[in-house]
């Protein structure tokens, strides 16, 4: 971006005249600040990088951003606005706008990181996409990735992520998508948002600034009555599809007079898939090349990611967890695997109801197979059921000395609960 057009975005009041002709890289960490970068200084509860608005200059910034008056830096380029985010975020409105890619945002209450890579990989098969690196799907990775989107993207694919009401409509304002996805709406921050039904309204802010006249979702009668939006909406559901055939890492399935296959499993990965061919068949694919950009999707880390360690086969599906992601979970493995030792940890942010979920849970699995190998390493988990343990470190001496290699271990827990260690531990 030119300087001019940074002014213009962010509307910000200059000291000075400047040479707005300059070329503009913004950074936003003094750790990792170049010469000749823009310094962006944010604001959070425990930092505000406006005080370290002298190290960037150290370290060869051409000017900063900040909301309160410098007179000690009058020799550099400095912009003052009200607010540095929204200053971001209207940096990345902007660069949306200027460069017109087709923009795709997604959002769940689980699953929406798989359903970004594979609808990414369903569009590879016919676009130039660029994606949601990682899960940077707040505000400012939402600024992160839209200023990384090379000038090449034809589809920009956004992930969505949010805490409590208003955030994911803030991000639907700068992001303007042409297309939304809700993969579904359980129970994962229901501890914060008190019920379904408000999670749904946090989810379905999605739309509040589309400007595209396509929405997809789950099958779910509450998306349904709760999304407001006048364009097409298309519903999906494992229903709609007739299997063909399961096994391990492979699925094959029907959907609409066509056949399409994944190298995963797991009927929620069908579901996921479902979203990945509507935004194909909306975006102009057809269904050979929809098939092909299928067929080339790979579990990303710890989403149901094959790793040896300790001479043990373990699948970690360990980056996150709720009700829901657990029981699809369980229901793979008990469906695809026959020697097997499940390990599950603590699920978070459920709120009061929290242990009645987790009991829930171990009822839902002991119904499914009431000879189940089941461990569980938290004081949560221990309302699931199975032999618990208070942490990972006597969990792993008791798999060593207790579980034969032969058996395959199946991790997940919410993130916080670190089940990458039981591997780091194994090894």
């Amino acid at each position: 971006m030119k300087l001019s057009e940074i002014i213009k975005a962010t509307n910000a009041k200059t000291s000075k005249n400047y040479d707005t002709d300059l070329d503009i890289k913004i950074s936003t960490d003094t750790r990792t600040i170049e010469n000749g970068d823009f310094y962006l200084p944010l604001k959070g509860a425990s930092f505000d990088g406006e005080k370290f608005i002298d190290k960037a200059f150290e370290k060869g910034a051409i000017g900063a951003f900040c909301s309160e008056k410098h007179d000690e830096f009058n020799d550099k380029i400095l912009l003052q606005v009200p607010d540095t985010l929204e200053a971001y975020l209207q940096i990345a409105n902007y660069l949306r706008n200027k460069h017109n890619y087709t923009v795709v945002a997604i959002t769940g209450s689980s699953g929406k990181t798989t359903t970004k890579e594979i609808v990414a990989s369903t569009l590879e098969a016919k676009y130039k996409v660029f994606k949601t690196p990682l899960n940077h799907n707040n505000e400012v990775g939402l600024c992160q990735t839209i200023l990384a989107t090379p000038i090449d993207t034809e589809v920009l694919i956004l992930e969505m992520g949010m805490r409590g009401l208003g955030e994911i409509e803030l991000l639907s304002k700068y992001a303007e998508p042409d297309i939304t996805i809700i993969s579904n709406v359980g129970t994962a921050h229901i501890g914060r948002l008190g019920s379904r039904k408000n999670i749904a309204i946090a989810k379905c802010e999605i739309v509040k600034h589309q400007r595209g006249k396509i929405f997809i979702a789950h099958d779910d009668e509450i998306i349904k009555d709760t999304v407001e939006f006048n364009g097409e909406k298309i519903f999906y559901s494992i229903n709609d599809v007739k299997i063909i055939e399961k096994r391990v890492n492979y699925t094959k399935f029907e959907y609409q007079g066509n056949i399409f296959e994944l190298n995963v499993s797991g009927d929620y990965n069908i579901e996921n898939a479902l979203s990945g061919i509507n935004t194909g068949f909306k975006l102009g694919l057809t269904a050979e090349e929809i098939q092909k950009g299928l067929k080339n999707y790979k579990p990303i880390e710890k989403r149901w990611e094959t790793i040896n360690a300790g001479g043990y086969e373990i699948i970690n599906d360990s980056y996150n967890a709720n009700p829901e992601s657990m029981k699809a979970f369980v229901n793979t493995i008990f469906e695809l695997y026959d020697d097997y030792v499940i390990i599950l940890g603590d699920m978070g942010e459920l709120g009061e109801n929290e242990i009645q979920y987790h009991k829930e849970l171990g009822e839902y699995i002991y119904s499914k197979n009431p000879k189940v190998k089941l461990l569980t390493i938290g004081n949560l988990s221990k309302n699931i059921g199975g032999k618990n343990f208070e942490n990972i470190e006597n969990a792993v001496e008791y798999i060593k000395t207790n579980i034969s290699t032969k058996s395959k271990l199946f991790l997940k827990a919410s993130r916080s609960m670190k089940f990458e260690k039981i591997i780091e531990l194994l090894n």
